[in-house]
């Protein structure tokens, strides 16, 4: 009896994809992706995730910055072990306020407008640190930037996720972490050279340039057809879909199934309805997450790359190294963005945590052991700030297992944990709550960014630097569990087929 029951709940649910029969259906969706044209799809994206580029040029900003400033002449600028921690974690807070103001913007302005209106904050914020004149200006550049981090973090992958097809969703989701990955290696490279011919205030005036591009292209693209359904403008998400997709292809078939979805979740969300597993389940898996990805360090790592280069004196300088992880970080996640719609998610997932776990691991035990036979080295009896400032002096090729192990965990990260959490998180969330959910998942996440960021540096002092990589090392276990016990298989699978498996609980829809 359940099982007649269920039957035809399952064919209603997927009756927009199901106007044929199923093999016909498959082949007519496989022959519809083959037809499409992705060039105006590309170029959307691509001026989207220079919010991304952006972002990442942000984040890791106080690497090279955080050494000039404790070497600063005037006093008002100075950092010291006490302001350096929240001249580097304050941008996390600020990400997180980004993100529970995305909770709306999401649903009044759209994805494309938040997106656009994430340029204020952020050249507002590179004005105050290039023409920073005290501590304060410093501070709240970086909240700015990071506020603007926070929006563009809940809403680009989600405009990516509505705007794509199943066919390159995986590639297209990826893409928000490549720019961001650029954007860190350019900051690098620009560190190294601008130090040597001009002041670090030109690092944020060339954070101009991004933001500036972003919202001149943003505004000849299209919004997204799924958001312009949801506030009834019909005609326009047709010629939304038309100009994404092409107009000589079948695309009024894709229109009439996102329609469809659209139309069985035209009310917003209540907090009664939060109780059906197919709002919560879909909610709690992509905020936990953020939350692990977060947990596993690599905020911490990227903020502070170069301080821990120094105070694990590996052989090569410091600035070098950051830059030779941005470039290991950039192909790693180049790789994932090719494999991710061959692969799956899943198995990206469990690679990445396994060679994250090995990494932390390694790290953790090398700087455990390492004073025992390097105690010559000045480094090891320094803060890790104060070694920032220190020339690293080796004394054996040994020292090259911290910057191998930060390698493999950079890699391991871009590979999966990096990109997939944000292409799960806009692929899994159901439409009515998706504005709302992708602010939670960014605060939830930047949040925890901030606590580690925060408290890194005071536990590096107080307990040594293999502390915080053992225990990034447990929680990379963990999402290795995670992965395995709760997060499901979306390739190849459209954003409504993934919303009727959250709706009817049948694994066959990811099969």
């Amino acid at each position: 009896m359940e099982r007649r029951d269920r039957e035809p709940l399952v064919r209603k649910t997927s009756s927009s994809y199901h106007t044929f029969p199923e093999s016909t259906a498959r082949r007519l969706d496989k022959e519809y992706l083959r037809s499409l044209h992705n060039k105006r799809l590309y170029l959307a994206v691509f001026a989207a995730v220079l919010g991304n580029f952006s972002f990442g040029f942000a984040l890791v900003y106080p690497s090279p910055v955080i050494p000039a400033l404790e070497a600063h002449p005037s006093p008002a600028l100075r950092l010291d072990q006490h302001t350096a921690p929240w001249f580097g974690s304050v941008f996390t807070l600020g990400a997180a306020a980004g993100g529970l103001s995305t909770m709306l913007l999401n649903d009044c302005l759209g994805r494309k407008l938040s997106i656009m209106f994430s340029a204020l904050p952020s050249a507002l914020g590179y004005a105050l640190l290039a023409g920073a004149q005290g501590l304060w200006m410093l501070l709240l550049g970086r909240v700015l930037t990071g506020y603007a981090g926070g929006v563009t973090s809940a809403s680009i992958p989600v405009y990516i996720s509505e705007i794509s097809h199943p066919g390159v969703r995986g590639m297209l989701g990826a893409c928000p972490q490549i720019m961001a990955v650029l954007g860190s290696l350019i900051l690098y490279a620009l560190g190294k050279y601008l130090r040597l011919v001009l002041d670090w205030r030109w690092l944020a005036v060339a954070g101009e340039v991004p933001v500036l591009a972003m919202v001149l292209l943003l505004c000849f693209m299209p919004n997204s057809p799924r958001f312009l359904l949801s506030q009834g403008k019909e005609e326009e998400a047709l010629g939304s879909l038309c100009w994404l997709r092409g107009k000589d292809t079948d695309y009024a078939r894709e229109y009439e199934q996102i329609k469809d979805s659209v139309r069985k979740q035209s009310r917003r969300v209540s907090c009664a309805e939060l109780k059906d597993p197919f709002l919560y389940k879909p909610i709690l898996i992509a905020g936990v997450m953020r939350f692990l990805q977060q947990l596993s360090g690599v905020t911490c790592i990227l903020v502070y790359l170069q301080p821990i280069f120094k105070k694990t004196s590996v052989i090569l300088k410091a600035e070098y190294d950051a830059a030779l992880v941005g470039l290991v970080r950039l192909s790693a996640v180049a790789i994932a963005a090719v494999s991710m719609d061959k692969a799956g998610r899943k198995i990206l997932l469990f690679v990445s945590a396994a060679v994250m776990l090995v990494s932390n691991l390694t790290m953790g035990l090398y700087i455990h052991f390492e004073p025992a036979s390097h105690n010559s080295t000045v480094a090891n009896t320094t803060t890790l700030m104060g070694s920032a400032n220190l020339p690293a002096e080796p004394t054996n090729y040994i020292t090259l297992i911290p910057l191998l192990a930060t390698m493999f965990f950079i890699m391991g990260y871009a590979m999966g944990w990096g990109p997939i959490t944000w292409l799960l998180m806009s692929e899994i969330l159901p439409l009515k709550a998706r504005g709302v959910a992708s602010g939670l998942c960014v605060v939830v996440s930047w949040l925890t960014a901030f606590t580690l960021t925060q408290f890194f540096l005071p536990a590096v002092n107080a307990f040594g630097l293999e502390v915080p990589f053992l225990f990034f090392a447990v929680i990379s276990a963990g999402n290795i569990l995670f992965t395995g016990c709760c997060v499901p298989e979306t390739k190849g699978r459209s954003l409504e087929q993934i919303e009727a498996f959250f709706r009817t609980g049948r694994r066959s829809f990811l099969r």
